[in-house]
């Protein structure tokens, strides 16, 4: 079992900054992409950002030049650094990870529980 343990949510300021971690830990052997997506109230699921175990990386239109993904290979950790923060970004952000299991070798997908992050003034 892998599981993703999200943190670093809140409430923040428009105009304000917030970095969100996420943490892989469990029967890994090679993670191929870690995601962020987020859910505001009312709408549907979408995709903030993405990074490949190669670094590449992605982005939603709305987010490009005020988000940034990394990650940390030798923790399994994904990073999102969100600055300049709109009330439009308020969602629950939630982490998920494409990964090969070290048991079996699948490939296999796990979402992390979500963060709740609130910009409002």
């Amino acid at each position: 079992q892998v599981q993703l343990v999200e943190s670093g949510g809140g409430l923040v300021q428009p105009g304000g900054s917030l970095r969100l971690s996420c943490a892989a830990s469990g029967t890994i052997f090679s993670i191929h992409v870690m995601n962020w997506y987020r859910q505001a109230p009312g709408k549907e699921r979408e995709l903030v950002a993405r990074i490949t175990n190669g670094g590449s990386t992605n982005y939603a239109d709305s987010v490009k030049g005020r988000f940034t993904i990394s990650r940390d290979n030798a923790k399994n950790t994904v990073y999102l650094q969100m600055n300049s923060l709109k009330p439009e970004d308020t969602a629950v952000y939630y982490c998920n990870t494409h990964y090969s299991d070290s048991r079996t070798y699948k490939y296999l997908e796990r979402w992390g529980q979500g963060t709740l992050v609130t910009v409002s003034s």
